[in-house]
């Protein structure tokens, strides 16, 4: 199937996806008792991420820039998330820095494409 949206040939698009699914795998695991809390925020914050990269797709170059920074935004969400979980031993070390470095990675590549956009 072709792809039918712009934004769904986006790199970062797609890598943000796949950073939803490691997000939920990883907080599936954490305490029942943080569904509604850490769980809920980390998921909405890595869904988010992606969101506004493709709702920022349909709008003006200077919107576009605006939704990126809110995307961007999420990612430093899901840093801290991660830090909380971390130091309340939710998540392994191991996770925590693939995760970790997956935000910087998404970061920076949500910030290129920021640049990118004239």
């Amino acid at each position: 199937m072709e792809n039918s949206f712009k934004f769904e040939e986006l790199r970062v698009y797609q890598e943000a996806l796949l950073f939803v699914d490691m997000i939920y795998l990883i907080s599936s695991k954490w305490p029942k008792d943080e569904l509604f809390g850490l769980v809920n925020q980390i998921r909405r914050a890595t869904v988010s991420l992606v969101l506004n990269i493709a709702e920022g797709t349909s709008r003006t170059k200077k919107d576009f820039r605006h939704f990126l920074d809110i995307s961007r935004g999420s990612c430093y969400e899901c840093v801290a998330i991660l830090t909380i979980a971390k130091n309340r031993k939710y998540v392994t070390k191991e996770d925590f820095n693939k995760c970790y470095e997956k935000c910087i990675h998404l970061s920076k590549m949500v910030s290129a494409l920021k640049r990118s956009i004239s």
